[in-house]
């Protein structure tokens, strides 16, 4: 087996002229640039923020559930200036049993109320929902 060696290739230096040559077409070419972007160069600004949301007043009674075997007991209070109309929703647990929707009830300002209901055998789930009284 032959192993051929080649001779190493010589890089010759630009010549002045050629060095002229290419300064000038990096001079145009950044020319050319400059004439393509946009004329009118705007600052980068944040979109303005909405103004700040009005806190919201406090609203709601408060209320505590229980559950002693079939029976529903809620007690609701009041401690804000807004009526509140409460309302107890109990589900059953077995399938023949009907799931109960109490009417609602307003509480009053400083006001307490009891509502309560009641399954045949056991209860799946209780909760009470709020609406505002306008």
């Amino acid at each position: 087996m032959r192993v051929r060696l080649t001779r190493p290739v010589r890089v010759h230096p630009l010549r002045v002229g050629q060095r002229r040559a290419l300064a000038l077409l990096f001079v145009l070419l950044a020319a050319a640039a400059g004439l393509a972007a946009p004329s009118v160069v705007r600052a980068a600004t944040a979109p303005d923020a909405p103004p700040p949301a009005a806190k919201p007043e406090p609203f709601g009674a408060a209320c505590r559930t229980s559950v002693q075997g079939s029976h529903v007991t809620a007690y609701c209070h009041n401690p804000y200036p807004d009526a509140d109309r409460v309302r107890l929703h109990t589900d059953c647990a077995n399938w023949w049993d009907l799931d109960a929707d109490a009417a609602p009830v307003e509480v009053g300002p400083g006001q307490t109320v009891r509502l309560t209901d009641r399954c045949w055998k056991d209860v799946r789930a209780v909760w009470v929902t709020h609406q505002k009284v306008t």
